[in-house]
């Protein structure tokens, strides 16, 4: 498998740094489902957990909606597979497909980088209503790169089940 991740700039400013680690988490995410069947990426880890690599894909496409357009951005959108908040039905891909998933991935992943293009700068904040709390971009961001670098670990275990294949 090639991989096509963006290079992460050694000496670039905070905004630029944050932003390539954060396309390199998700340009990671899709190498590690390339080139695999709807059935394959369906592929459970281990009973009972419902965990497979397109459940991540779903999940990260909520993570990135709930923190990007409705923290920061302040958008009133419904999550799209967590009506009631919970970020882990999105994991139940069970009859997920490719297409569905990744358009809506690829969909809040656009929308996401819009925002952040668009805000000012990092210090730009939204509310988070699971805190109470105003947030700045920054901590979005930062939060975005933990959360795709913890899932791609996920995602790295989830494709060496499937094909055998291992890489960072």
């Amino acid at each position: 498998m090639s991989i096509n991740r963006p290079a992460v700039p050694l000496r670039g400013d905070e905004r630029e740094t944050l932003r390539a680690f954060l396309d390199y988490h998700r340009a990671t995410l899709a190498w590690k489902c390339e080139r695999l069947s709807d059935e394959e990426l369906r592929r459970r880890s281990m009973p009972p957990s419902t965990l497979s690599l397109l459940g991540l894909v779903r999940h990260l496409a909520e993570v990135e909606r709930a923190w990007f357009r409705r923290v920061i951005d302040g958008e009133d959108v419904p999550l799209v597979w967590s009506a009631d908040g919970d970020y882990q039905v999105a994991y139940d891909a069970r009859t997920a497909t490719r297409a569905e998933a990744f358009a809506a991935w690829e969909a809040e992943v656009e929308h996401s980088r819009r925002i952040e293009r668009e805000a000012e700068s990092l210090d730009v904040t939204g509310h988070d209503p699971r805190s109470g709390e105003q947030v700045s971009l920054r901590l979005v961001m930062l939060h975005l790169i933990h959360e795709y670098a913890r899932h791609n670990g996920h995602a790295d275990f989830l494709r060496e089940g499937v094909d055998g294949t291992v890489g960072a």
